[in-house]
């Protein structure tokens, strides 16, 4: 009998064949998820004139989210398709004679699953909210800093923060020409600003504009008269101020574990709170998932009998199982975020899998044969 704790050639042989394949799969799954999510993003990119720098930057920010999500199911599916071709490649049948249980063979997968844990943990604990919480103050700066400067004549560009800026046209010295503002900052009382020309500049909040030769156009609302205010020179700030963006509440996905647990109660109300908290357990316990989809894996390749058919019968069923887990799961996150009460069941949908196909798995030594021909 092997030692379990001696790492042999075959454990380095199958452990290589694992890593090159999860490092394949997931690069690929990756950047087909990127190409999809950030299509939405190209149109503002080309809108907004930015290079292509920006767009790499703003959609990179999204990677180590795609990576915790997909990790899981990249391991299942490695997992299965290399102790699939080693079936049939009869290398399996090798390692048994040669003395190897399943738990022996199942172990590189085993190792592979627990590193997969620990860098899913590292994803969902603090490098996903960070990448978030990047992504969303770079958006916010694209779409309400940078925005204003690449103002089109004869388009009307809306600006949050409730402004929107018409300019007639613009000429060579990038002066603005027949501009039109109008201004619902403040709420009830609507303003509408002209002036024959302005000029675009950087503020400590983002981007101002000039105006010269124009007047402000507001209605009071208690007399009901149009107030008419003439300039010769006035300085309107377009972004919105990022004081209150700070001082908000952050995103349930961009919240730190230790907000997620002790979260403000001045910002976020009761029914958020537990949201918060199911969010907290489910970073926590969600990596229990690698765990237990690669066991799933291991227990369908080396328990099912080496017939072809039945062997198929086998994998689509493990493949079913998962997705049955994955689905569950889902269920389970949204029925634990309005009831705390059923957060434990995080655990069990995470990890139970786990501890069920590790007792099938190292119970007895039920080897697959061959049908003979």
């Amino acid at each position: 009998m092997r030692s379990p704790f001696i790492i042999s050639r075959l454990d380095r042989y199958v452990f290589g064949q694992l890593a090159l394949g999860l490092a394949v799969a997931t690069v690929g799954l990756v950047a087909l998820i990127w190409l999809t999510q950030s299509l939405r993003f190209i149109q503002l990119i080309i809108q907004r004139g930015l290079s292509p720098f920006v767009f790499v930057h703003l959609t990179g920010l999204l990677l180590p989210s795609f990576v915790a999500v997909i990790l899981p199911i990249t391991v299942f599916i490695v997992t299965m398709f290399v102790y699939t071709r080693l079936t049939a490649d009869r290398e399996l049948v090798v390692m048994r004679a040669s003395g190897m249980s399943d738990g022996l063979i199942a172990r590189p997968a085993i190792a592979m699953a627990a590193l997969s844990m620990i860098a899913c943990s590292i994803l969902n604990v603090w490098v996903v909210p960070a990448s978030l919480h990047d992504f969303s103050k770079f958006e916010f700066q694209i779409r309400n800093k940078v925005a204003a400067f690449l103002l089109e004549p004869g388009v009307f560009t809306p600006i949050p923060g409730h402004i929107t800026v018409y300019i007639q046209s613009r000429d060579k010295h990038s002066v603005l020409h027949g501009i039109l503002i109008e201004d619902s900052r403040q709420k009830g009382q609507p303003a509408t600003i002209l002036a024959r020309t302005g000029r675009l500049v950087a503020g400590p909040n983002g981007p101002e504009v000039l105006l010269r030769d124009g007047s402000r156009e507001q209605i009071d609302p208690k007399t009901g008269r149009l107030n008419v205010l003439s300039f010769r020179r006035n300085l309107i700030d377009l972004a919105q101020s990022s004081t209150a963006t700070d001082q908000a509440a952050p995103k349930t996905s961009e919240a730190t574990i230790w907000q997620l647990f002790h979260p403000n109660p001045a910002q976020i109300p009761p029914a958020t709170r537990r949201k918060w908290h199911a969010e907290a357990w489910r970073r926590l316990l969600t990596p229990f998932e690698v765990m237990s989809y690669t066991l799933v894996a291991l227990l369908a390749v080396l328990r099912s009998p080496f017939r072809r058919q039945s062997g198929i019968i086998v994998l689509a069923g493990a493949v079913l199982g998962v997705m049955a887990l994955v689905a569950l799961g889902i269920g389970v996150d949204s029925l634990a975020a309005r009831q705390n009460a059923m957060i434990p069941l995080i655990f069990v949908v995470a990890a139970g899998p786990a501890l069920v196909c590790g007792v099938l798995l190292l119970r007895g030594a039920r080897y697959a044969r061959a049908q003979p021909a």
